[in-house]
């Protein structure tokens, strides 16, 4: 694994010591992160970061799966069951944590990036919470000087989706510079800023996906029915 990590001091970034964090009833399997990217260029830098950070998710002993949003119709552009909002559902509720790396373009996250998590609802039938105390990190890559615009309004998001969002972020400036010819990122601050962001995320990861139905148990909500909350949720989403 450390083959495909070139620019990682490895003996700097020892095992995440999972016991140490993770519920009594965890089951122990690897956690399961999600990688949102806000760009369809071929040379699309915020999926260059977010394939970045899933290297060092699996050398941290994740397994991660990419979201493409090409072919995502534009949110109420399309019925529910359209493939790749299917899809898209389908991967944020295997998920327990998720990483958002958007580029920041007109001064904000790209509307690629929002479609997704506009796609995602609150609550899916049945009671599912597709994003309700799962984890989040954000991310951003700008073409100019370096910014945080993107990943504040990021955290918004991730606030009124209903994740654990960790408090490290990374925000890579004139990302044309700072990715090489064969689009890997190598070793500098940048750099180890998406390592810290991604341990973090692990670590949190474990600390949260084993406890987070009792975090998140809410006594408005315990004085309704499973359909009664579907209801309230999806009118105030829609």
């Amino acid at each position: 694994m450390s083959d495909d990590l070139p620019a990682l001091v490895v003996e700097a970034l020892p095992a995440i010591e999972s016991g140490l964090l993770r519920g009594p009833q965890d089951s122990g399997h690897p956690p399961r992160i999600l990688l949102l990217y806000g760009s369809l260029r071929p040379q699309s830098y915020s999926r260059r970061a977010a394939e970045e950070a899933a290297r060092i998710l699996r050398h941290l002993g994740c397994e991660t799966r990419f979201f493409d949003p090409t072919g995502l119709p534009l949110p109420d552009g399309a019925e529910p069951d359209h493939p790749k909002v299917v899809e898209l559902r389908d991967l944020a509720v295997w998920s327990e944590g998720m990483v958002w790396s958007s580029p920041e373009r007109h001064g904000a996250m790209t509307a690629i990036m929002k479609a997704q998590v506009d796609w995602l609802p609150l609550s899916l039938k049945g009671g599912i919470r597709p994003t309700q105390g799962k984890t989040l990190a954000v991310m951003q890559v700008s073409g100019g000087s370096q910014s945080f615009n993107a990943v504040n309004q990021m955290r918004i998001l991730g606030r009124w989706m209903r994740m654990v969002t960790i408090p490290n972020q990374s925000s890579i400036p004139k990302a044309w510079l700072e990715f090489d010819s064969t689009g890997r990122l190598p070793a500098g601050p940048f750099y180890a800023r998406v390592v810290d962001v991604m341990e973090e995320l692990v670590k949190f990861t474990w600390m949260v996906r084993g406890r987070s139905d009792y975090l998140v148990d809410r006594y408005s909500e315990r004085v309704e029915s499973v359909e009664e909350v579907h209801n309230r949720v999806s009118k105030k989403t829609s």
